[in-house]
C-alpha cells in the first residue's frame, strides 16, 4: 500500500493556500485564495513603490521597488496586494509579466524586473542605414529582454 500524499500549506507557484480535511474557516482560505488570483489574473499593478500609498482601494497591487520601506520593508521585487484591510504579497517568479498602470509600460521579471527601452529614433542625414540598423537591433534586443522575443536561430 502506498502512503497518502502529503501536501504543502499553499501551492508552490503564486502561494494560494490550501484547504484541509477538518480545517475551520475553510472559506476564510478560499477566499483569500480567489482574491489573490482576481488580484492577479490582469497582471496589472496601479504603480511601482518603495513604500505603501497612504490611501489604497480593495484589491489594489503595487510592484515593490527598493528600497522598501514601512510595512513593505523586506518585500523588495514582490507584489503587494490590498486585501481585506492587509496587505498580501507574492513574490515574483521567473517569467512573470505585469503592466505598470502608471508609467505604462510592461515589465518581466527575470532575475529582477525589466522592461524593453525604446531604441533611439534614426535621424536624416549620410548614415542613416547604419542608424536604423542600430536602432532596429537594440529594439530586438529589448524585446528579447523581456521575453517577448525568443533568441535568433542558431
Amino acid at each position: 500500500m502506498t502512503d497518502p500524499i502529503a501536501f504543502p500549506a499553499a501551492t508552490p507557484k503564486v502561494g494560494l493556500p490550501l484547504l484541509f480535511a477538518g480545517q475551520s474557516q475553510k472559506e476564510f482560505y478560499v477566499n483569500q485564495a480567489l482574491t489573490i488570483l482576481d488580484t492577479l489574473t490582469w497582471g496589472l499593478v496601479e504603480a511601482s513603490l518603495a513604500e505603501p500609498p497612504a490611501a489604497v482601494p480593495e484589491g489594489a497591487c503595487y510592484r515593490v521597488t527598493a528600497p522598501a520601506t514601512g510595512a513593505w520593508s523586506l518585500y523588495e521585487d514582490a507584489l503587494a496586494a490590498w486585501i481585506a484591510g492587509a496587505w498580501h504579497f507574492v513574490p515574483a517568479s521567473e517569467g512573470m509579466l505585469i503592466f505598470d498602470r502608471e508609467v505604462a509600460h510592461w515589465l518581466c521579471f527575470r532575475s529582477g524586473w525589466q522592461r524593453a527601452q525604446a531604441p533611439a529614433v534614426p535621424q536624416g542625414g549620410s548614415i542613416i542605414d547604419s542608424e536604423a540598423r542600430a536602432a532596429l537591433s537594440e529594439l530586438v534586443e529589448n524585446l528579447q529582454a523581456i521575453g517577448i522575443l525568443g533568441a535568433p536561430p542558431v
